[in-house]
């Protein structure tokens, strides 16, 4: 059995194959036993839909005890197969069951499609005839054109016929295919009934038990919720007992910090006294300064005055010397043409001699000069070597191969032909400069300092750049001139002098180490800057420095702090995490803080260990110092001819931050007492400078005394002035004596001597006009020497310049010159051809000069090692007397000059000195010459042979940076020739210029095109025609995605708007692509496998860009859609300082004001005179103005921090408005990447994370200008969000919404369309905006549902859309009345009298709700008649939806019924009472009204009907049949004429008749009897006494033989109450059937009247269900 059921659902889908269906199944039918085998041995994996089927199955398994009981129920346990094959069976019925169903359908549309086909011929059949009888008709009448016509439409019509036909064969021939696949079908049904009936029955056994497992399940999870119940109970426990514990610790902390907090307070008063002390002598002292200061002011006054008189007198004596000149110059020219000579001509040649004579002049001292200055910079590149060998000690040493490995080794070569000195004095010289580096001294005050280190930072800059204007050596100058402006500003950036430390002293002897082969020596780590150096320090202040700590060992390494030097613990602190492990070339970084406490030097080191070996960071702070020194101790005036005159400049340079005076002495020796300079008056120095600078012709002199008088001025203290000005005076008077008395009044005696002392010794040499003076900190003075040559001979000064400075030794400056007068000379004895490169020719003019009467014959010998390299032409020649002789030096260079001249040239530092000889006949002496040259490579040299660009996206660049070194001295030009499509170079697109011993970092660009291997080369070509050669490879690779735009240029957006830019992100990889890729092993393994795929994009932080979507997954061949949106805004950070800007500039205008009315109330005080009596008065009103005013000042210097500032206050929206008003433009760019996942993307269940490859990543760069917008919001605190909060349904809410046109130009504004049918609308209309103008929007809210409401609003102008965001919340309001609505009765009531009923309407909702009640008598659209309320007077008011209409109303026109308030509004949470009165006028039984209490969105919340009658007396009989129309006219009734009554009649009141009517009810034989009540009732009234009023029935035993009985047949009524009399009829038992039994009774009432109601009571018994 279970065979056939296994194989018959596989044949019904064989079966249906044949009908053209195909039944899914999840295996094929020939693989359906294979698979059931598997089945039984292994458990298949479930399908996607069937995964609950495991859950299911594993819970069974984990539970044994509860599959017992199912087990015993079924008899067996299902396997996963059976299961499985349960609802595979199932599957396949249920798509059998839809094919039996669509055969179904088809044969009923075949059927429908038949007859109307049979329909449609038919029809034609009857046209046809028709067609037929009009031909036979129209040929009885001979109308030939109607029979052509009939014709033809007969023709047309039987070819539809026709084809009707032949479809209807068709269709006919497919419903009986139709009909017979279905009966197949339905066979197949029947062949599988039985089957269907297992499966249902298995599916009942599933059922079972997978409810007997849940069961399980629940009780197992109860189980656990118990455990886990009593687990968190016990943790309570735990948890409350340690909170006992905490409160118990946390009270004593509390009672020992109130016990510290006691003594804290008092020491904390004794310290405010104490601080308040200090403030008073601080006042105090102020007070005393600003008066100095105030003196001194007016003293410089008197003194300016003086010193102005002083000018025009010397101003009035300059005028008078000149016309004395002028006078002169007459008188010579009358004596010069009295002795007949030409005067003009005479005058005019001694001005020619005299100019030929000054130009010869300059020309020598000028080609002197360059001498001096030469040596000055050779000497600071020196300096500049060292510096370089300090920071070189800790590397490894250069190779052999390094042909410049030091600038320093060339000193003595480059001073032999320069500096004529012996080498004992140049090592003299260097121990003096290494003794002032060391030299210190005391600091001056922190105020006048700052304003002296800003001073001379200016005038160092500005003697840096004079002195570079034209550098001799270029490169090398050019260098240490950056490294000297990089140290100024590092100076002005941390407040910290650099300076390069002595590393050798501080040198550590690490073992050395070997890692993979290679031996390890020195420090593990490299710290950078080498030495933590806090120089120039101020005692008070705090000091911070950034280290950053480098691993340039072989290994991974780690680093740990130990600590500083013991006696640098109190003043350097350290901030250092550690970093961890890091790998060779990483870094980590360090802070160091030194706060000094005392004034004096301090060296130590910080001490650190590592896994290699300890290192250490040495640590220097200096103070304040005069760091002195020249650029030359020894001048070298040259060889010159008597008569000449040259000057030399020694500059003297203050590198320390300490000022000091100098003066020059020509002593031999000095004296401990005179070693330094005593401290004159500064202004008198000041006035010698300028007095002498007057005097000198040379512009450097003015200059460089100006320069001192401008850093002297601002170094005086008020104090220092006063008394400064006082020794000014009597100098400027001796100034004003005469313009020859000035420079006598400045020098001193001391001076006189000196120089005396210095004419009779040195002679020819002598000193310039600046012998004394002050240098202030990081400042240069020039100092001149004059050589003037008289007598054939060596002259020789020695002097020295020594210094106020107490820690600065005497500096020793040696002048020497020599005095020729040989008859021929060489003019220019030292050639120097300057830097040259090898194998370039270099060219110079040798001349000679003769002051012989005779020509001489000239003979020029070159040695022979140069004859290969250099050339004199010509060899011989002759200069003729008195003139001179020019002969040409060639210098070819070749790269064999360190082998032919090794004598002369200088391989290590490309030095060359060749001495020349040339040979004078007649003269014994030759004249000997040097040329001089630097010969250097002209190199270029790249830090890396290959370049490896790696894996290239064919949709992006990669960038690689080479650093190309030029090796030369010389600067040379470059530039990368033949450069691929695929590549490119920047910076100047691969062209530029590197300086000597320039490294310049090129990028190199690489965009692939092609996904395949690069291997080029790039030829960098210098500018004399070399090439250098730089390999690179790259392998293009193509991503799996790409972007249609890799860059996005967003136009000028303003603050507020936003642009959007669509762009499309492409997954082209097929199996077709995959397979174009290249086929090399590099690229396989680059190329990732054909599936879908993730990408994210990775926004930067706190920009202005969102990206939607941000994240996704990408099908092969499939694209996305991807939307970049840049929304420029202001941030919060900028607002709230901003803020705080306003802030501050309204405290200080507040201050200013007050300060104003403060100096307004003294001059008033000063005006108001004194009296006896008002004085005491006005004396009292400052003091309180002063006491009220203390606390707003004290309130002014109180400013909030930004935290205080929140957004959205008053503060936060000015600040934004003012950055909108003043907003000009900002610019932005962002690179986006685009990260995709790398192969499969992992299953939706499992939590890793996909691979990201770095060579599939794409970026998006973009591009974000931001400009002022030019229309904003105004009104809201200008938030663009509008919130009409919660409205009720129904109601309508306006609110208004103002912007304002900041721009300069007129806008017209438009809106977007808002939705129709939506709760928003604008209320008027929009109009263009001029400059500064303001437009108001109307907004309005009307919900209509219970919902929340959002809705964008965009004003679009020309240049921006400003988006507004509408919202509002609609609100159903809840009300409720106390009366649920329907019948409100008020009784009787006795006429013109009134009875009012409260009701009570309660607002539960959140909004104050409208309401207004109406009735239906006031209601203009009433309806007219009474029909409708019939059945309201009747008192068969039982349906409450019947609208019936007013019943009677007064006389008066007044209504019957009135409500109070009519109208009103509900407060949230409150309730309104109203109050409906009934007042009639009349008696009357039929009166009613209609009151609706509606809401203002015409929702109803209660609707009653009024109803009340009203009486003459007091008791009223109601009930009974009414006799009646209820409908009455609104007239009283008329008086018509009537018979008149009889007396009797008179007597006799009329009664009131009333009709009872009862029905018995017969059924089975038995009567039921008939029962009626009537009401009697007693009005209570203001104006009747409270007396209850009686009833009573007449003739009751004639009613009981009737079988009426009266139950109760009298009583009384109290007031205000009413009786119920219940009438009882039960038939006799000889009653005839449909007999009525008729009686009448009288009923008496007796109240403040008697009235008498004739009661007719009529019987019957009636069969019906009525």
């Amino acid at each position: 059995m279970d065979t056939e059921d296994r194989e018959s659902p596989f044949d019904v889908s064989d079966s249906c194959e044949l009908l053209g269906v195909h039944l899914s199944t999840d295996e094929d039918s020939e693989e359906d036993d294979p698979c059931q085998e598997t089945v039984k041995d292994e458990k298949p994996a479930f399908p996607p839909d069937l995964e609950w089927l495991e859950e299911l199955e594993d819970e069974g398994d984990s539970d044994g005890d509860g599959n017992l009981a199912v087990a015993a129920d079924i008899g067996k346990r299902r396997s996963y197969a059976e299961t499985a094959r349960m609802f595979k069976l199932r599957r396949n019925l249920d798509q059998l069951d839809c094919f039996h169903r669509q055969k179904e359908n088809d044969v009923l549309k075949a059927r429908e499609e038949l007859q109307l086909c049979r329909h449609n011929i038919d029809s034609f059949l009857e046209q046809r005839d028709d067609l037929e009888e009009e031909i036979e008709q129209q040929k009885a009448a001979d109308n030939s054109a109607a029979v052509f016509r009939l014709r033809a439409q007969h023709k047309l019509l039987c070819q539809k016929l026709q084809s009707e036909e032949e479809l209807e064969g068709h269709m006919h021939t497919e419903l009986k295919q139709q009909e017979l696949e279905l009966s197949e079908v339905e066979v197949e049904l029947g062949r599988f009934s039985s089957l269907r009936q297992e499966v249902q029955e298995e599916e009942w056994v599933f059922q079972v038990l997978k409810a007997q497992k849940a069961a399980t399940r629940l009780q197992r999870e109860r189980k656990t919720s118990q455990n886990l119940q009593f687990k968190m109970q016990r943790l309570r426990d735990k948890q409350a007992a340690m909170l006992k514990k905490e409160e118990t610790e946390c009270q004593k902390k509390i009672e020992e910090g109130q016990a510290s907090h006691k003594i804290a307070a008092k020491y904390l008063k004794e310290t405010i006294k104490r601080m308040r002390q200090r403030e008073a002598e601080k006042e105090q002292q102020n007070r005393e300064l600003l008066e100095k200061r105030i003196q001194a002011v007016k003293s410089l006054k008197s003194n300016i005055a003086a010193a102005q008189e002083s000018i025009r007198v010397q101003q009035s004596k300059a005028k008078a010397n000149a016309q004395k000149k002028e006078q002169q110059q007459r008188q010579l020219r009358k004596s010069l043409q009295a002795q007949g000579i030409n005067s003009i001509k005479h005058m005019y040649q001694q001005k020619q001699l005299e100019e030929i004579k000054r130009k010869q002049e300059e020309f020598k001292e000028k080609q002197k000069s360059k001498r001096v200055e030469i040596v000055a910079k050779i000497l600071q590149e020196e300096q500049l070597v060292k510096s370089r060998k300090r920071h070189q000690t800790l590397l490894p040493k250069p190779s052999n191969t390094d042909k410049f490995p030091s600038l320093g080794r060339a000193r003595e070569k480059l001073l032999h032909y320069l500096d004529p000195s012996p080498p004992p004095e140049r090592e003299e010289r260097a121990t003096t400069l290494r003794e002032f580096s060391d030299s210190s001294s005391s600091s001056v005050s922190s105020d006048v300092e700052d304003l002296e280190e800003t001073m001379h930072q200016d005038v160092d800059h500005q003697s840096l750049a004079d002195s570079l204007a034209e550098p001799e050596f270029s490169g090398l100058w050019d260098q240490d001139y950056k490294k000297l402006q990089k140290e100024k500003t590092t100076l002005v950036l941390t407040e910290v002098k650099q300076e390069e430390p002595a590393m050798a002293s501080g040198k550590l002897d690490l073992p050395a180490k070997k890692v993979h082969g290679k031996e390890f020596k020195g420090r593990p780590f490299i710290s950078k800057p080498d030495v933590i150096l806090f120089k120039d320090f101020e005692v008070g202040k705090m000091y911070k420095k950034k280290i950053v700590l480098t691993n340039i060992s072989y290994i991974t390494n780690h680093c740990k702090l130990l600590g500083v030097s013991a006696h640098l613990k109190d003043f350097i602190s350290v901030k250092f995490e550690p970093p961890g492990s890091l790998s060779t070339g990483m870094s980590c970084d360090m802070q160091a803080v030194f706060q000094p406490m005392i004034n004096e030097d301090l060296e130590g080191e910080v001490q650190f260990t590592s896994a290699v070996a300890p290192f250490s960071v040495p640590v220097r702070c200096t103070i304040k110092k005069c760091d002195l020194e020249v650029d030359s101790q020894f001048i070298d005036c040259g060889s010159h001819v008597v008569g000449q005159t040259i000057s030399r400049t020694v500059t003297l340079t203050n590198k320390g931050a300490l000022a000091t005076l100098f003066s020059l002495d020509t002593a031999t020796c000095l004296s401990p007492e005179t070693s330094h300079v005593q401290m004159p008056s500064r202004i008198s120095a000041n006035t010698c400078q300028e007095t002498s600078s007057q005097n000198t012709a040379s512009d450097n002199q003015i200059s460089s005394a100006s320069m001192s008088t401008r850093g002297l001025q601002p170094k005086q203290e008020s104090q220092e002035l006063s008394e400064a000005l006082q020794q000014e005076q009597p100098v400027s008077e001796a100034s004003a004596a005469g313009p020859e008395a000035v420079p006598e009044a400045c020098v001193s005696t001391n001076v006189d001597a000196q120089m005396d002392q210095i004419n009779s010794d040195s002679g020819d040499i002598s000193l310039g006009n600046i012998k004394e003076g002050e240098i202030g900190p990081f400042e240069s003075i020039k100092l001149e020497v004059v050589f003037t040559p008289t007598i054939p001979g060596e002259a020789k000064l020695d002097f020295h310049i020594k210094f106020s400075d107490l820690n600065s030794q005497p500096i020793p400056i040696q002048v020497r010159g020599v005095t020729v007068s040989v008859p021929v000379w060489v003019v220019q004895p030292s050639i120097d051809l300057k830097i040259c490169m090898f194998d370039r020719l270099y060219q110079d003019t040798l001349m000679i000069q003769s002051r012989a009467s005779t020509a001489l014959k000239l003979t020029f010998e070159m040695c022979p090692e140069m004859r290969k390299h250099m050339e004199i032409l010509p060899k011989t020649g002759f200069i003729q007397a008195q003139s001179s002789f020019n002969a040409q030096v060639k210098f070819l260079p070749r790269c064999s000059l360190s082998k032919d001249a090794k004598k002369f040239f200088d391989r290590d530092t490309g030095v060359l000195e060749v001495p020349m000889t040339v040979q004078v006949a007649g003269q014994v002496k030759p004249l000997h010459f040097t040329v001089q040259a630097v010969v250097t490579s002209s190199d270029l040299q790249f830090d890396q042979t290959e370049v490896d660009f790696g894996c290239c996206s064919i949709y992006q660049s990669v960038k690689s940076s080479v650093r190309l070194t030029n090796r030369s001295l010389l600067p040379q030009d470059f530039g990368f020739l033949g450069i691929p499509e695929f590549i490119e170079v920047q910076p100047n697109d691969g062209f530029g210029t590197l300086l000597p011993q320039e490294t310049l970092e090129i990028d190199l660009i690489f965009s692939a095109n092609k996904a395949k291997e690069y291997t080029f080369q790039l030829n960098c070509k210098s500018g004399i025609n070399r090439d250098f050669h730089l390999s690179c490879r790259a392998v293009g690779v193509r991503p799996p995605l790409e972007l249609s735009h890799s860059l996005v240029q967003f136009g000028a957006t303003a603050v507020g708007d936003h642009s959007t830019a669509i762009l499309y992100l492409i997954n082209h990889q097929t199996s077709q692509n995959q397979s174009k890729q290249p086929i090399t092993q590099v690229v396989k393994d680059s190329m990732a496998p054909v599936a879908p795929r993730l990408f994210s994009f990775t926004l930067p932080k706190d920009s202005d860009i969102s990206i939607s979507p941000s994240s996704g997954n990408l099908l092969p061949g499939e694209r996305c859609l991807v939307q970049v949106t840049f929304r420029p805004r202001l941030s919060d950070r900028e607002i709230k300082d901003e803020a705080l800007r306003l802030l501050h500039r309204a405290k200080l205008l507040r201050e200013k004001e007050l300060e104003s009315n403060r100096h307004a109330e003294r001059e008033t005080k000063k005006e108001v005179p004194v009296e006896s009596s008002k004085g005491k008065k006005a004396s009292v009103i400052p003091k309180n103005s002063r006491v009220s005013e203390s606390p707003k000042t004290e309130q002014l210097t109180e400013s909030p921090s930004p935290a205080d500032i929140q957004p959205g206050s008053e503060q936060y929206e000015e600040a934004r408005a003012s950055l909108l008003y003043s907003f000009s433009q900002r610019y932005s760019e962002y690179t986006v990447p685009c990260f995709v996942s790398d192969g499969d993307p992992p299953d939706a269940g499992r939590q890793t994370q996909p691979a990201w490859s770095p060579s599939n990543t794409l970026y998006l760069k973009l591009q974000c200008p931001a400009v002022q917008p030019p229309l904003v919001v105004i009104s809201n605190n200008g938030n663009s969000i509008i919130d009409f909060h919660q409205v009720a349904v129904g109601d309508k809410v306006i609110k208004r919404f103002t912007v304002q046109n900041i721009s300069k130009e007129t806008l017209d504004l438009r809106s977007s369309v808002l939705d129709i049918h939506g709760p928003f609308s604008l209320l008027n209309a929009l109009r263009s905006i001029r400059p500064g103008g303001k437009h108001t929007l109307v907004l309005a809210f009307s919900p209509s549902l219970e919902r929340k409401y959002c809705e964008p609003l965009e004003v679009c102008s020309q240049k921006m859309t400003l988006e507004m965001t509408l919202c509002g919340e609609g609100v159903v309001p809840a009300v409720t009345s106390s009366h649920p609505g329907g019948l409100l009765d008020f009784g009787f009531v006795l006429e013109k009298e009134s009875t009012s009923q409260v009701l009570k309407l309660q607002n539960s909702s959140v909004v104050a709700v409208d309401f207004r009640a109406q009735l239906a008598s006031l209601s203009p659209s009433r309806p007219q008649g009474g029909a409708d309320r019939v059945d309201l007077l009747l008192g068969r008011y039982t349906d409450p939806q019947v609208q019936p209409a007013v019943g009677t109303q007064n006389y008066s026109g007044l209504s019957v019924f009135s409500v109070v308030p009519i109208e009103g509004a509900i407060a949230p949470g409150q309730s309104q009472d109203i109050t409906v009165t009934f007042q009639p006028d009349h008696p009357s039984v039929n009166y009613s009204d209609r009151l609706t209490v509606e809401l203002m969105n015409k929702s109803k919340v209660s609707v009653m009907d009024l109803k009340g009658a009203a009486s003459t007396h007091n008791m009223y009989l109601y009930g009974g049949d009414p006799l009646k129309v209820p409908i009455e006219s609104l007239l009283p009734p008329l008086i018509t004429s009537q018979p008149p009554l009889t007396e009797s009649e008179v007597m006799e009141k009329p009664t009131i008749p009333v009709l009872v009517t009862l029905r018995a009810s017969y059924s089975a034989g038995a009567v039921t009897p008939a029962v009626r009540e009537l009401q009697v009732g007693c009005i209570r009234s203001t104006q009747l006494s409270k007396k209850s009023g009686e009833f009573h029935w007449d003739n009751v035993a004639s009613l009981q033989q009737q079988g009426f009985s009266v139950e109760p047949s009298k009583g009384s009524v109290e007031v205000g109450h009413k009786r119920t009399i219940t009438v009882t009829w039960t038939p006799h038992s000889g009653y005839k059937p449909y007999e009525v039994v008729q009686t009448c009774v009288p009923l008496t009432l007796k109240g403040d009247e008697t009235n008498v109601y004739r009661v007719t009571l009529m019987a019957l018994v009636s069969t019906s269900a009525d």
